[in-house]
C-alpha cells in the first residue's frame, strides 16, 4: 500500500513461494507413497537441497514489478532493444534511466552492467545482452549466454547484493531456443549457488505464460524438491551439463597441462591416475601439455619400441577424449532406451549397474552413441567397486551385441573399469549367448 492507500502494483519477493515450497503436499505424499530408500536411489549431479530450493522463486509476471535489490534487463549492444521486458523497465524506472545508460556507452554481448532502478521498487537494474543463436554457431551462443547469467550473478556478489530477478535474457528475437536456453540459466544458477549461496538470498526467475511450462519442466532437474524427485529426473539431464561452474564444456578447447613438461616423468603412475578426473574445470589461458610426435609414436608402437608406461599413457589420452565427446553431445536418445542404470548397492557395498538386452536396439541406434553414453554413466560408477546385471531376457536376434562393438568397449573403456568392476552377473542366458 502506498501512503494515500492504494494498492501497489510492484511485488515483494518476500512474499513468494519459493521453488522448495512449490507443490510440497503433492511431493511428500508421493515420497511416503513410494517408500523408496535413499541407499537405492540414483544421485544426481544436481542434488536435492532444500537450503538452494528455499532461495529459488519461480513466478509468472513483469520483472519490472519486482521488489527486489536488482532485477534483469535483456538488451542489444547499444542497451536501446525493444522487447516487451525492456520497454516495460524503461516505463516504469522513468527517462533517468536512459540518461544513465547513454553513461555506459553500451554493453557487449555476455557482459553485465548496472545502473540504479529510478523510480522502480528494486534498486539496481543489471543489463545483459544476450547472444544471436545460429545452429552453426551454437557452441559461441552456450557459452555467451552463459556468461550472461554468470556475470550478472557475480555483479550481484560483488555490490553484495541479497535477491535478484531475472527476466528470461534470451529474447525470443534473438531465436534462442527457450528450452536449450532454459537448461543454460538453471543450471548455472545453481552452480552459482552452490558456490556462493551464502551472498544470495532469493533468486527469482519471471516468466511470461508461454515460458512458464518450460521452467515448470526443466527446473526439476537442477533443484529437485525431494530425493525421489532427483531420482527421477537423471536420465533427462543433457549430455553436456558444464563444470563445476554450469560452464558449457568444449572438448576441443580443453587442454591439459604438466607441472614441469621438461622433467622426467618420475611418477608416471601417479599420474595417470591423475588424468581419470575431471578436466572440465580447467581454465583456457594455459600452455598445452608438450607431446611427442603421434606418427612416430604410432610407429613405435607397431615396432615393439614404445614402453608399457607410453602404451598407458596413450590410452588414457585417447579415453580422455572419448568422455569429453560424451560430456559434449545430446545423447538423450539412448538415455531415453533405460537400458544402463544403478540400481542400489549389494550386501558388499558395491553399486550394482543393470543392463537389459531386449532395450538395446542394436540395428537402430547409433552403437557409437551407446558407447558414448555408457561412458558418460559409468564414468564416476567405476572409480569404486561395481558389479554388472545383464539381463538376456526376452531379448530377439535385434538385440545381441556383435563381438567387434564389445571388443571396442573393452579397448576404449579406462583401465579403472576393469580394476573396480567384481562381479557380472548374466539373467537367463540362452543357448547362443552361452558360446
Amino acid at each position: 500500500m502506498d501512503p494515500l492507500g492504494a494498492p501497489s502494483q510492484f511485488v515483494d519477493v518476500d512474499t513468494l513461494l519459493s521453488w522448495a515450497d512449490s507443490c510440497e503436499e503433492e511431493l511428500n505424499a508421493s515420497e511416503t507413497t513410494a517408500e523408496t530408500s535413499q541407499e537405492n536411489l540414483i544421485r544426481s549431479p544436481f542434488l536435492y537441497n532444500k537450503v538452494i530450493n528455499g532461495k529459488v522463486v519461480l513466478w509468472k509476471g513483469d520483472v519490472a514489478l519486482l521488489n527486489c535489490t536488482a532485477i534483469v534487463n535483456t538488451s542489444n549492444e547499444s542497451l536501446t532493444d525493444k522487447n516487451p521486458v525492456s520497454e516495460s523497465i524503461f516505463m516504469l524506472a522513468g527517462p533517468d534511466l536512459k540518461e544513465d545508460l547513454q553513461k555506459l556507452k553500451g554493453c557487449r554481448t555476455g557482459e553485465a552492467k548496472l545502473t540504479k532502478g529510478f523510480n522502480l521498487a528494486a534498486r539496481f537494474i543489471i543489463h545483459t545482452v544476450g547472444p544471436k543463436y545460429k545452429s552453426r554457431y551454437r557452441t559461441a551462443a552456450e557459452s555467451s549466454l552463459y556468461s550472461c547469467y554468470r556475470n550478472v550473478l557475480q555483479l550481484a556478489k560483488e555490490q553484495s547484493m541479497s535477491s535478484v530477478g531475472f527476466c528470461v535474457i534470451n529474447s525470443a528475437k534473438r531465436g534462442y531456443p527457450l528450452e536449450d536456453a532454459t537448461h543454460i540459466a538453471l543450471r548455472t544458477v545453481r552452480r552459482f549457488l552452490e558456490i556462493h549461496g551464502e551472498t544470495i538470498e532469493k533468486v527469482v526467475f519471471a516468466v511470461s505464460e508461454l515460458e512458464e511450462a518450460t521452467y515448470q519442466k526443466l527446473l526439476p532437474l537442477y533443484f529437485p524438491r525431494t530425493l525421489k524427485e532427483e531420482s527421477r529426473s537423471l536420465p533427462y539431464l543433457p549430455a553436456d551439463i558444464g563444470n563445476a561452474e554450469g560452464e558449457p564444456v568444449v572438448p576441443e578447447r580443453q587442454i591439459r597441462i604438466s607441472e614441469k613438461p621438461g622433467a622426467p616423468e618420475d611418477n608416471q603412475e601417479e599420474e595417470d591416475e591423475g588424468l581419470g578426473v575431471d578436466l572440465s574445470f580447467i581454465g583456457s589461458h594455459a600452455f598445452a601439455r608438450m607431446e611427442g610426435d603421434i606418427d612416430k609414436q604410432r610407429k613405435l608402437i607397431l615396432q615393439g619400441q614404445l614402453s608399457e608406461a607410453a602404451l598407458q599413457k596413450q590410452h588414457q589420452r585417447n579415453y580422455n577424449r572419448w568422455l569429453c565427446q560424451a560430456r559434449a553431445e545430446d545423447l538423450s536418445d539412448i538415455a531415453s532406451l533405460k537400458a544402463l542404470y544403478q540400481t542400489g548397492v549389494d550386501n558388499c557395498g558395491r553399486t550394482v549397474m543393470v543392463v537389459v538386452g531386449r532395450n538395446i536396439p542394436v540395428t537402430l541406434i547409433d552403437m557409437d552413441k551407446a558407447l558414448l553414453y555408457f561412458i558418460h554413466v559409468m564414468d564416476h560408477i567405476a572409480v569404486k567397486e561395481y558389479v554388472l546385471v545383464y539381463f538376456h531376457t526376452l531379448t530377439s536376434e535385434y538385440n545381441h551385441l556383435d563381438s567387434d562393438f564389445l571388443k571396442k568397449l573393452y579397448d576404449v573403456v579406462d583401465v579403472k573399469y576393469k580394476r573396480n568392476l567384481k562381479a557380472v552377473y548374466f539373467v537367463h542366458p540362452t543357448f547362443r549367448s552361452k558360446d
